[in-house]
């Protein structure tokens, strides 16, 4: 566990240098991507979003892919087609950017929900079927999409049964005040958000090391008190009278896994109580409807998930 252990805090490390400010969006990206989870990034314009995930995929020497997601987007625009070719008077498979190891989703709630599936299912299936024929992604396959939270307009919003196919939910917000002085350090420095400055970052782990990491994650003890405080709090989302839908069945087994991972990622071989409410809001905030009646008193998601923990005593 221990050079692989090593990798990872190298990673956090080289993605906090990189992208500043975010410390704690960057542990929790970590954490999604020890337990093999898909992302939703959600954050205004200019806040890092694509950055970061650039960042990422160079310093775990990944294949890296970008689809800039408009309401023309089609399907076979994202998984490929098969092509007539000519001269061999054969089809020939076109693959598309989907077959990559580190998939960024740019502003996935701007296309429509056609091809808004055709990459959940993908993300469901680790597979895309083209004419009858299904075909492997990568091993690593991981997909962070983006969206902007205040743009409604021409948008095209996840129902809930596809938003809990994300293991997390991430809200990039506006660094502090001496974060975004040295983001401004760094470009007057020389260093630009540019592909050609990324491509000078060196790896500091492999995506073998991920592969093996996760193996890792899936050994962390987890005691039977704590899958029962587990439990608990998944019941008492369901019955809180602030919400209409609680936490489902795949919430409960990936809150459990994401807590492994936050385990492995502190250096320890079992899950604490502690290491169940760090991964709580990301888990949680995508998966829980409020009832109208809390809406329109403005109660906000995260304080909510926030009164679930609270009110669930904490094993010793």
């Amino acid at each position: 566990m221990n050079n692989t252990h090593s990798s990872l805090i190298h990673l956090e490390q080289g993605l906090n240098q990189v992208v500043v400010g975010q410390s704690s969006l960057i542990k929790q990206l970590i954490v999604a991507l020890l337990a093999g989870g898909h992302i939703i990034l959600e954050g205004v314009p200019g806040t890092g979003k694509t950055l970061l995930v650039k960042v990422l995929a160079q310093l775990i020497k990944a294949d890296f892919r970008r689809i800039q997601l408009t309401p023309d987007v089609l399907p076979s625009d994202i998984t490929g087609t098969n092509i007539f070719d000519l001269n061999s008077r054969d089809f020939t498979l076109k693959k598309g950017p989907v077959f990559t190891e580190v998939l960024l989703a740019d502003e996935i709630n701007r296309t429509p929900p056609k091809t808004q599936a055709a990459l959940l299912e993908a993300m469901e299936e680790m597979q895309v079927t083209l004419d009858g024929e299904s075909l492997p992604l990568p091993e690593l396959f991981w997909v962070i999409a983006t969206q902007n939270p205040l743009e409604f307009e021409g948008t095209y919003p996840l129902p809930e049964a596809q938003l809990d196919r994300f293991l997390f939910k991430l809200a990039v917000d506006y660094p502090e005040p001496a974060a975004e002085k040295q983001m401004l350090l760094n470009r007057q420095a020389g260093f630009a958000a540019r592909r050609g400055d990324i491509n000078r970052l060196q790896p500091v782990t492999t995506v073998s090391e991920i592969l093996q990491a996760r193996q890792a994650v899936k050994e962390i003890d987890v005691d039977e008190k704590i899958i029962d405080y587990l439990l608990a709090l998944v019941k008492n989302s369901r019955q809180h009278p602030e919400l209409a839908l609680g936490a489902s069945p795949r919430a409960a087994g990936a809150w459990l896994q994401t807590s492994q991972a936050a385990a492995w990622l502190a250096g320890r071989k079992f899950v604490t109580p502690d290491d169940v409410k760090a991964v709580a809001s990301p888990l949680l905030r995508h998966r829980l409807i409020l009832k109208p009646e809390a809406m329109l008193d403005g109660l906000q998601m995260d304080a909510v998930i926030a009164s679930v923990i609270n009110q669930v005593p904490v094993p010793r």
